[in-house]
């Protein structure tokens, strides 16, 4: 690794979203292929997550990290797409309609972002058509997300996935759900593919869905 990319990961690992950006440019200029570089941040983050499944680390250091991340994905982001290395595909993330909640929802795609993916957020509220409107409009598409913090929205969340579970497209994309009232059972029981309990799951499973 070259010394760039491992104060890169350093400063992604410290949160210091000022600084990784010029970090990635740096490493750019100095004829760093992009993709290596993205794929070294998402190793960072990777860490990161098992710390956090470790209790090394809590919710607002993986926050922070995954902000830095962020910051350098804008700087790579243009070039990986020009080049045809735009990571791992796309997700759909929201939370479902009657929920308004949005911090677990936003930190999950921050790590799934930091993971590789491009994420398309439809923010809180989100009515189980306009999942499947996005997915219908976009054949790169593999993978919906959905949030609900409350358990008077989980009906909203199983009509959702019903709704995507009969749409001709449903081979194409997998489903995953998450939320405080949430459970693997329950995600089974409404035909989702997947349960995650945290942020730095969400990321890894995304990853092991769509591969």
């Amino acid at each position: 690794m070259s010394t760039t990319l491992e104060e890169l990961a350093a400063k992604i690992t410290a949160g210091r979203a000022k600084l990784v950006p010029g970090l990635v440019q740096k490493a750019m200029d100095e004829g760093v292929d992009p993709l290596v570089i993205l794929n070294s941040m998402v190793g960072v983050m990777d860490e990161i997550g098992e710390r956090f499944q470790r209790n090394e680390v809590f919710v607002p250091e993986m926050l922070i990290a995954a902000k830095a991340m962020k910051k350098g994905m804008e700087v790579l982001r243009p070039v990986l797409t020009d080049t045809g290395s735009a990571g791992c595909g796309k997700v759909v993330i929201g939370t479902v309609a009657g929920d308004l909640h949005d911090i677990g929802k936003n930190l999950v795609a921050m790590m799934i972002e930091s993971a590789g993916f491009e994420v398309i957020d439809l923010g809180v509220d989100v009515p189980a058509e306009r999942f499947a409107e996005i997915c219908r409009e976009d054949p790169e598409v593999h993978l919906v997300a959905l949030s609900s913090l409350l358990t008077t929205t989980m009906p909203a969340m199983k009509e959702t996935v019903a709704l995507l579970n009969a749409q001709d497209f449903r081979p194409r994309i997998k489903i995953m759900v998450g939320g405080a009232p949430i459970s693997a059972a329950f995600a089974e029981e409404i035909g989702a593919d997947a349960y995650t309990e945290d942020a730095a799951s969400a990321a890894a499973k995304a990853k092991e869905l769509v591969a």
